[in-house]
């Protein structure tokens, strides 16, 4: 996409999204996304709004999406940080974004209580159904998960595993094709 004087160039713009992984025992809710030609999952999130904190943008969209009030569950620290500069469809230029993964942990009990779906509403007004799944986050490693997460993921010797660099690799149109 060619800027003109009123759009912004590819990646001028730059976005903040917060996502957790929110982990029960060994299994961990990622959104699964299916759509006319592919299926993919995102850890719950969503982009921090203008004058939001990171930690109530994290509060909210968990509220939204998982119904999940974070001061019941433990945890909160910061996992990973993703930079993201991918082209990807749509009549605006791609901003770039700053994508970052908490990790929190719950109950079974609280589990039980958590949104199954999540309903992300689309730029036309209309809505796309999430399924909330559960998944052994051992096996995370060749799900289509956005940001590519899952080889890290899953790379993890358990879900309270220690992290010592919390920058994974950055996510641009040389290693990643917008799905």
């Amino acid at each position: 996409m060619t800027p003109t004087p009123d759009t912004p160039a590819p990646f001028s713009r730059i976005k903040i999204r917060t996502g957790a992984l929110v982990f029960c025992g060994n299994e961990v809710a990622l959104i699964r996304r299916d759509r006319a030609d592919s299926t993919h999952y995102t850890p719950p999130g969503g982009n921090v709004e203008p004058g939001e904190g990171l930690p109530d943008a994290l509060a909210r969209e968990l509220a939204e999406e998982l119904r999940l009030d974070v001061d019941q569950a433990e945890g909160g620290d910061l996992l990973w940080a993703i930079d993201q500069r991918v082209t990807r469809p749509g009549p605006t230029p791609p901003p770039r974004k700053l994508h970052l993964i908490y990790r929190l942990h719950i109950t079974p009990e609280l589990r039980a209580t958590l949104a199954e779906t999540e309903h992300d509403e689309l730029p036309d007004g209309s809505h796309e159904t999430g399924i909330i799944e559960w998944v052994d986050y051992r096996k995370s490693a060749d799900l289509p998960i956005f940001p590519p997460i899952g080889p890290a993921l899953a790379a993890l010797p358990d879900p309270h595993a220690t992290v010592t660099d919390a920058a994974l690799p950055a996510v641009t149109d040389e290693n990643y094709t917008w799905v």
